[in-house]
């Protein structure tokens, strides 16, 4: 009589990879997590070389099957054997309906015309090609093992399908990535991707449909069954969700619990009744992703709870189960390996043809028409579902079933690098130039005299911030709200002279905004699904909708400020593109960049967590992000790096606390209210060393001067001594100049390392500039702005600067906050030896910024760099 099966498992000799029918949970966990593994060790190379993840989930499953491991004696016994991979198979299918749930929630109908035109005109060029290849393919491998006999016409229309079919998510991704969403190129693409997907996926439940029924008649039947289901899932079941969504609040404020189980039901419910039809279960799950609503973002919310168990666990499985019906060695002659490379040809030649022409149809040009043809050959995870549907029905035999995975994994990795060949980023810029009249096609400027004359006004404005760039980030909102606030003093000012003079006369006057400021919220764009979506569904939705964006709107109106704001999806690694194009793009005399509250790039909306300085100013990310920013902004716009410390009056320590009694823990657990800042005033202190980050800093200090609650403490750092013994003969051009400025300025104020004329050229200019500046000092400013000099030894400056600084700010605790304002580059300190703090932060902030934040002044901190018109200053 034989006993229980073991209990304690390897304990008692158990063997942990046994196949064991009664639970197959212990296999699977090694299979699923040897495929995990795979695709992620293969995926993070191939990221490098910007290729989808589906490359390394497919190339994962080709290595694992009887290509390379399988032939490995005992793996497949082991590992995979044939009695587990029903429940494998499963598992991976249970998963392909979700996810392709997932990939038609992501549609939207936006831009039909150009899907059905571009869409469709692409679709009959490949398809009437795959008919064409499909009757050699036919009549080679008819009798292949493992397939069933059908007629030429249905093999012929899923072969057309299969090459004509494009892999919409994939194509999502790509354009993202490359930043062509927003372009001519990117906007027909993404229509004419959703036309081709609605339309392949047709196509293939008719081919399906055909196959697994007898005859033609029950195949009617069968699509006219779906077709009845599709009404019915969208006039009687849609609007009985959507009331359901909108009782539960589920659009306004996300899917609940019960509505994530309601639709994941729909899902299932749908899958089996197109399963049990005769056609395949995924085109049931197709159908609910379509009738999910994406008002409020639903689809959005909805895809981010589920989608990381769908891409991280359950389709790398189903690609695994594709590469273990891939034998590679089945490509083994040279009429295989010649059809191999017909199929590969007609993919990309019938595609790029037909979505050329159909996109030069449409008005483009010929260049963009090519990259359109070039995006939509890219067949990546669409195309491996239906070649799988194929070979489950099967209408393809191991043999081509492989030499089509071969051409999906082909035209896939090609995609990307040929699209950055023929739309490269200048001749994208070239092309948006040239349709906006600035050149000709040749790149030579097109503008009038009248535009001359508007590029000589603009220069003359140019020291005067007139159009304001600033970076948006919810942790950085109070202290930019300040700041903006003392720039728009003059608009303010003039808003009141409108409203006084519209007081006593009848006439209208048309009130003038000097300040123009454009805000920019950057969200992360990440490998989710739900990222994707929030470009693809168009950043123009996220920029009236963005809770931060929209508080800045309200802030800047309440204020008299002219104000534009909209929201960028874009990868970490090119925020500083983004910001610089948008500088660019809006003709910004400033930038203003907050220093994250936290250190981080991207922002963390829940509960702000505690750091320390040192963490804040040693993340490697944001020091990074802070220089490739800087490196750009030279050739676009003065730049200010903004670290708060207080400014406006919030975060501040109060070294006195009151104790108060308090009846339970929970009163005790209030907050107290804080009474509102009494004082609005604000020192500024900018200590003047020279050069020209330091003179745009020195216009941009009077500038926030005009605010009467600012007072503003210029301080002219003169160096002196420990050069007395260098020949300054070759100065005494630049010494009479001096000393007539500042009485008592010599040339042994300037460093010996250095060229003497050049220096001395820029010492004159800026000491002229600051005497101009004080002399013609506009007489409200008189009282507030105080000038001062002090000389230094170039050995001390330092310390001596951060002395300073600290009996200038920081005095008034119960005023809205100091700033300390600094020009970030001088050659002449950069030779100093005190380091203090982290190299990499001094390299980014310069090395008289690093001080005041090692020395801990109480004050905040804005870093100015000059760059586009600033650098002619």
């Amino acid at each position: 009589m034989a006993g229980p099966p073991p209990q304690a498992g390897i304990l008692e000799g158990a063997n942990p990879v046994a196949y064991n029918a009664s639970s197959p949970i212990t296999l699977f966990i090694i299979q699923a997590s040897i495929v995990i593994i795979f695709c992620q060790l293969l995926h993070y190379p191939l990221r490098l070389l910007n290729q989808p993840r589906v490359i390394a989930e497919v190339i994962g499953g080709v290595i694992l099957g009887p290509s390379v491991m399988m032939r490995i004696p005992g793996f497949k016994a082991s590992i995979f054997p044939p009695d587990s991979i029903p429940v494998f198979s499963n598992v991976a299918n249970l998963g392909l309906i979700i996810f392709l749930f997932l990939v038609d929630i992501r549609l939207f109908t936006a831009n039909w015309r150009v899907a059905l035109s571009v869409g469709l005109a692409g679709m009959v060029i490949p398809f009437g090609l795959g008919v064409a290849i499909a009757w050699g393919l036919y009549h080679q491998f008819r009798t292949d093992a493992g397939i069933v006999e059908i007629n030429f016409g249905v093999y012929a229309l899923f072969i057309g399908t299969a090459l004509a079919i494009t892999a919409f998510p994939v194509l999502c991704r790509i354009l993202t990535e490359l930043k062509l969403l927003r372009s001519n190129v990117g906007v027909t693409v993404l229509a004419a991707g959703i036309g081709n997907d609605v339309t392949g996926w047709i196509l293939l439940a008719l081919c399906v449909a055909l196959v697994n029924n007898n005859s033609g008649l029950a195949a009617l039947w069968a699509l006219l069954t779906a077709v009845a289901w599709t009404l019915f899932l969208v006039f009687a079941v849609r609007p009985v969700f959507m009331w359901t969504l909108r009782r539960t609040g589920s659009i306004q404020n996300g899917p609940t619990q019960g509505m994530v189980a309601l639709t994941m039901l729909l899902t299932l419910i749908s899958s089996w009744f197109t399963g049990i039809i005769g056609i395949h279960p995924i085109f049931g799950a197709f159908l609910v992703g379509l009738i999910c609503p994406h008002d409020g973002g639903f689809a959005i919310k909805l895809t981010e709870k589920i989608e990381d168990l769908i891409t991280v666990i359950f389709l790398p499985l189903y690609f695994a189960l594709s590469g273990l019906s891939t034998d590679l060695g089945l490509l083994n002659d040279g009429i295989t390996w010649g059809y191999v490379i017909a199929v590969i040809v007609i993919a990309f030649s019938g595609k790029i043809i037909g979505g050329t022409l159909a996109a030069k149809a449409c008005g483009l040009l010929w260049r963009e028409s090519t990259t359109i043809g070039v995006l939509m050959s890219c067949k990546g995870l669409v195309e491996l579902i239906v070649l799988n549907i194929g070979l489950q029905a099967k209408i393809l035999s191991a043999r081509t079933f492989t030499m089509f995975v071969v051409m999906a994994l082909v035209t896939t990795v090609s995609t990307t690098p040929l699209t950055k060949l023929l739309y490269p980023p200048w001749y994208q810029q070239k092309v948006e130039r040239w349709r906006r009249g600035e050149i000709d096609w040749d790149g030579n400027p097109t503008g009038s005299s009248a535009d001359s004359t508007n590029e000589s006004v603009e220069k003359l404005n140019a020291t005067q911030i007139r159009r304001l760039l600033v970076y948006l980030r919810l942790d950085s909102l109070p202290s930019l709200f300040t700041f903006i606030t003392l720039l728009g003093a003059e608009t303010s000012h003039a808003a009141q002279e409108a409203a006084a003079a519209s007081a006593t006369e009848d006439t209208v006057h048309i009130r003038k905004r000097p300040l123009e400021v454009h805000g920019l919220r950057i969200i992360e764009l990440t490998e989710r699904t739900s990222s994707v979506m929030q470009v693809t569904e168009g950043e123009e939705y996220y920029s009236a909708h963005d809770p931060v964006v929209n508080a800045f709107r309200t802030f800047s109106q309440l204020h008299d400020v002219a104000a534009a704001g909209r929201v960028a999806v874009v990868p970490v690694d090119s925020y500083p593109e983004t910001l610089m194009s948008q500088a660019a793009d809006v003709s910004s005399d400033f930038a203003l960049i907050p220093w994250s509250e936290y250190g981080s790039v991207t922002e963390d909306q829940s509960v702000p967590y505690a750091i320390n300085a040192s963490e804040r100013f040693k993340s490697g990310t944001h020091l990074d992000f802070i220089q490739k920013t800087l490196a750009r902004a030279t050739q676009t716009c003065n730049t200010g790096i903004f670290i708060n410390n207080g400014f406006g009056g919030v975060v501040k320590t109060h070294e006195l606390r009151r104790t108060r009694s308090a009846m339970s823990v929970r009163s005790a657990a209030l907050e107290s209210a804080v009474l509102p800042v009494t004082d609005k005033s604000h020192h500024v202190f900018f200590p003047f060393f020279g050069g020209v980050d330091d003179r745009v800093a020195l216009r941009f200090v009077l500038q926030l001067a005009k605010n009467p609650v600012v007072t503003l403490t210029i301080t002219h750092f003169n160096f002196s001594g420990a050069v007395d013994e260098i020949d300054t003969a070759p100065l005494a051009g630049a010494s009479s100049v001096l000393s007539k400025i500042v009485p008592g300025t010599t040339t042994s104020s300037l460093d010996p390392t250095k060229s003497w004329a050049a220096e001395a050229e820029v010492s004159a200019h800026d000491l002229v500039l600051l005497h101009t500046l004080q002399s013609s000092l506009p007489q409200e400013l008189v009282g507030r702005v105080t000038f001062k000099e002090v000389s230094v030894s170039s050995a001390s400056v330092l310390k001596k600067t951060v002395d300073v600084a600290t009996g200038a700010v920081g005095k008034n605790p119960k005023n809205a906050g100091d700033i300390v304002v600094v020009g970030r580059r001088h050659t002449r300190l950069g030779d100093d030896k005190d380091e203090v703090s982290g190299g990499d932060f001094k390299k980014t902030v310069g090395v008289v910024a690093d001080q005041f934040i090692a020395k801990g002044v109480k004050a905040s901190l804005l870093v100015i760099q000059a760059g586009g018109r600033g650098l002619e200053s």
